[in-house]
């Protein structure tokens, strides 16, 4: 039995600063970098965006943010090439997201 007043050894609790740190190393080592696309994935993924665009058919996008690949599924409702823009309307909660084509890795229709 404890004595009264002592606390059993906890060694994370005791440091939430550590754990913090750890955690985002972690996160960090986790990440991946960028890629760089080629001339002729770029203008396949501009061309998927505007036949999506036109036809209105569903698309898998996968794109790159804080050094990671996101997948998400949804509708293309504008695409400027010019200001290296479009907007992409999710499936799951059917907002409108204003993306840079830059960050696009991928598009492929659903």
């Amino acid at each position: 039995m404890e004595p009264r007043g002592m606390k059993k050894w906890r060694p994370f609790a005791t440091l939430p600063e550590h754990y913090i740190g750890l955690k985002e190393i972690i996160n960090k080592q986790a990440e991946v970098d960028q890629p760089v696309l080629t001339e002729e994935q770029m203008e396949q993924i501009n061309f998927t965006l505007i036949e999506a665009l036109h036809t209105n058919k569903q698309v898998y996008l996968t794109y790159y943010k804080q050094g990671q690949y996101i997948t998400e599924t949804g509708f293309i409702q504008f695409v400027d090439s010019l200001g290296g823009l479009f907007v992409f309307i999710d499936d799951v909660f059917e907002l409108k997201n204003k993306m840079r084509l830059s960050e696009l890795i991928d598009v492929r229709l659903a």
